[in-house]
């Protein structure tokens, strides 16, 4: 590409950032990186009634904590900055009053009375919905001047023209076209003199040199109204890549208004960071090779638009899970305890057991983290347990034949001082050949009795390593006890 790229992400600090959000910013990395060039951070707080304390800090935390760089931000600074829309009220008057002058905007004095009454009017369009009907684009230069020196409350509309059509070209879904007379004359700046996101979006894009406009799909008959702004200011157009949805099901987007996934729910549910991000990035895009576990490096290197999706994605938990469960695998140990441990501190085990064998167990067993409490509580909440849990069919094996093996194991585990894995596996397995039953017997016998439970991480001799000698001593009495 002969122009440097340049593009952004431009959220609304309306709450948590749910997995389309951070797409979108990854989606414009990603082009950003793969073609030289550099991505940036716009935060668009113009509309303050849905304006959420905290909700900056939570958008500069989820990119940095994603692994997703910007070059500039309201945080970083930059040469086209202020990059918070608020900070930049000024400049949008400033450019309003251009578009007047040209006549592609103009002052608009209706009350909300008037507005109202509309409804009751045949202004509509093909869907029904009442649009404004052009009534102060007729006052005369001086009605205007009059009311502005008496203080009338106004807004600016943009005059869309009454015939012809908008058409340009879109990265994903081709050449689009959208009638004039299905679009409203839209309010730019507000009557509290905050600019509107349809207006504030393409005064920045320009003044910040974006000229790759990555978002999502329900702008795309839109984008004909931007297009007109830019022409009337002699603005060369951005290219634009629209992206389709992610849908929570066939018919529901994911929406932070209806309590979706969010990348700080899913961390703290523990899913694997590089997991959620992979994952994420597979939402509406493939890669050549069909790759589905990538690095961020990788993501860059293979990322392209032809492989961007023009139909939604729908959201499938079961495949993050699996991908979150591929990134613990290739985990070293080291690196397992040190994510794992939050998790095991939940737990009632924590702090009772080997931490360092507690993770060594989990490691093979785990897909996500916040599933490891529930794992181990088990070790903790030993009792009275069902006898059928004896019964395995494979096994051949029943609360009958524990009667029978159980007593005289625990009398070989008393002499016993080598509790690791290696050594008690190798010496239940002579026990099980010199008593003349099947190894699966013993094993499968002496796990029930030490641990009361059907699935534990781990077998019968990891088990009796982690519980240690004194209570697998104990264990085993009880459970015999509970035999007889």
């Amino acid at each position: 590409m002969s122009e440097k790229v340049r593009t952004r992400f431009a959220p609304s600090p309306t709450g948590y950032m749910h997995i389309g959000n951070l797409r979108s910013a990854l989606y414009g990395y990603l082009f950003a990186k793969k073609n030289g060039g550099e991505f940036i951070l716009r935060i668009e707080d113009t509309d303050q009634g849905r304006y959420v304390d905290g909700a900056v800090q939570i958008i500069y935390d989820t990119l940095r904590d994603a692994g997703i760089e910007y070059t500039e931000g309201p945080d970083k600074g930059g040469p086209y900055g202020p990059y918070m829309q608020s900070q930049r009220k000024e400049i949008y008057m400033e450019y309003a009053k251009k578009l007047i002058e040209t006549g592609a905007a103009y002052y608009c004095f209706c009350t909300p009375e008037r507005l109202a009454s509309m409804k009751d009017t045949s202004v509509q369009d093909a869907n029904g919905v009442t649009r404004y009907d052009k009534h102060c684009l007729s006052l005369s230069k001086e009605e205007v001047e009059e009311k502005l020196k008496a203080g009338v409350p106004f807004v600016i509309r943009q005059n869309i023209p009454a015939e012809g059509k908008g058409t340009y070209h879109d990265m994903v879904f081709g050449e689009v076209t959208v009638d004039y007379k299905d679009m409203e004359d839209g309010i730019l700046i507000k009557s509290d003199g905050m600019p509107t996101y349809n207006f504030a979006n393409v005064v920045d894009d320009h003044l910040m040199h974006i000229n790759y406009v990555i978002r999502g799909v329900e702008y795309l008959s839109s984008t004909p109204k931007y297009n007109l702004m830019y022409d009337a200011f002699g603005w060369e157009r951005p290219h634009y890549m629209h992206l389709s949805p992610v849908m929570k099901d066939a018919q529901h987007k994911l929406s932070k208004r209806n309590g979706d996934a969010s990348y700080e729910d899913l961390v703290q549910k523990g899913y694997i960071k590089e997991a959620i991000l992979n994952y994420i990035a597979l939402l509406g895009w493939a890669p050549k090779d069909n790759s589905e576990k990538m690095t961020l490096a990788e993501m860059i290197d293979k990322f392209s638009v032809d492989g961007l999706s023009k139909s939604p994605s729908i959201y499938d938990e079961a495949k993050l899970r699996w991908l979150s469960g591929e990134y613990v695998k290739e985990m070293s140990e080291e690196e397992f305890l040190k994510r794992a441990e939050p998790f095991i501190a939940k737990s009632k085990a924590y702090g009772k057991y080997d931490v360092k064998l507690l993770a060594k167990l989990l490691q093979p067993r785990t897909e996500v983290l916040g599933d490891i409490p529930a794992k181990i509580d088990f070790l903790e909440e030993y009792g009275a347990f069902d006898l059928a849990l004896y019964d395995n069919k494979k096994q051949k094996c029943s609360a009958e034949v524990a009667k029978n093996i159980l007593p005289a194991l625990l009398d070989e585990m008393r002499g016993w001082e080598d509790y690791s894995n290696a050594a008690l596996y190798e010496k239940l397995v002579a026990f099980a050949a010199e008593r003349g039953v099947k190894n699966g017997q013993v094993l499968w016998c002496l796990r029930i009795a030490l641990t009361g439970t059907a699935v534990t991480p781990g077998g019968a001799s990891e088990m009796a390593e982690l519980l240690g000698k004194e209570r697998c001593i104990d264990r085993l009495g009880r459970a015999i006890a509970n035999l007889r």
